[in-house]
């Protein structure tokens, strides 16, 4: 670990002098606070983390982003040869960030509202009907096929007729997202009904449980890491599909914030929307990433 400590401490130093030595032109202060930021996050993180491994990674991480921040703030001061409306320095964008916070956060509510109701909608039709189907083989033979020929259909190309058929563009945007989620929560329960080892339902048997005593409390929880890995997935999925969703009639969001300011050529609110997307998703996965250890701490 203390290698990797070294490393991320030596970035750390070099972009902060690198900053200090830009003075004249005045210090950076945004992108100072996110470097101060990035350091603090990483010393709690090997101070209090007893997992060895994780102080590594936490340094790993460190490392790149501060060499990521200073090759930014280096390759957009000095090179005459990268166009400053479409590579801007990382203060000015920074700043930007911090002025345009409020506006994305009202967008990601509205993002969220989309993104939680079509996940939602996949997770609580996708789980019981993957828990049936798998455990009913002659149900399984006869939608089998069916799943093979309408998983792979990109979500995308539902739009037309979800415009055409559903009562809003909200509705049709959500759509899209379950229909996106819908396929690896079903699939991957499915699976795991599979590959839960016939002995133990048959054990389960000999103790003469019904049917729904053993569904509940034998195929569900031995389901459940492909469950868990489904809804992983989907989940992934679902915020690729946000973008294209909020195209539908949105003028609200972060997919829409990124592609309305895409479209008038405004690359610094672009990379702007781009570092809060990347954040939120960060928090997403790391929320459910905790989740999965908890749902599924028997197994350690």
């Amino acid at each position: 670990m203390k290698r990797f400590v070294t490393i991320a401490n030596l970035l750390f130093i070099v972009l902060v002098g690198t900053l200090f030595l830009a003075a004249n032109k005045g210090i950076p202060d945004h992108l100072l606070i996110v470097t101060l930021a990035v350091e603090l996050i990483y010393l709690v993180r090997v101070t209090f983390d007893g997992d060895e491994k994780g102080g590594s990674s936490a340094g790993d991480v460190a490392s790149i982003i501060y060499l990521f921040l200073l090759l930014w703030f280096l390759v957009t001061g000095k090179s005459a040869l990268l166009d400053k409306m479409l590579f801007p320095q990382p203060e000015p964008v920074l700043e930007l960030f911090v002025a345009e916070l409020p506006d994305m956060l009202k967008g990601l509510v509205n993002s969220l509202i989309l993104l939680v109701s079509g996940y939602l909608l996949a997770l609580i039709t996708g789980v019981p009907l993957g828990l049936l189907i798998g455990w009913r083989g002659r149900l399984f033979r006869a939608v089998n096929p069916f799943t093979k020929v309408l998983g792979p259909i990109p979500p995308i190309v539902y739009i037309p007729y979800a415009i055409a058929l559903l009562p809003s563009f909200r509705a049709a945007s959500i759509f899209v997202i379950f229909i996106g989620a819908f396929w690896p929560i079903f699939i991957n329960t499915v699976n795991g009904v599979f590959n839960i080892p016939k002995g133990l339902i048959d054990s389960a048997r000999v103790l003469n449980l019904r049917e729904t005593t053993l569904l509940f409390r034998v195929i569900l929880p031995g389901a459940m890491p492909s469950i868990c890995t489904g809804a992983t997935l989907a989940l992934v999925f679902s915020l690729v599909l946000l973008t294209a969703a909020e195209l539908i009639g949105a003028n609200s969001g972060i997919g829409w914030y990124v592609k309305n300011f895409a479209d008038f050529a405004d690359y610094q609110r672009v990379i702007v929307g781009i570092i809060f997307i990347s954040l939120v998703v960060t928090g997403i996965t790391w929320g459910t990433e905790r989740l999965e250890r908890r749902l599924l701490r028997w197994r350690n």
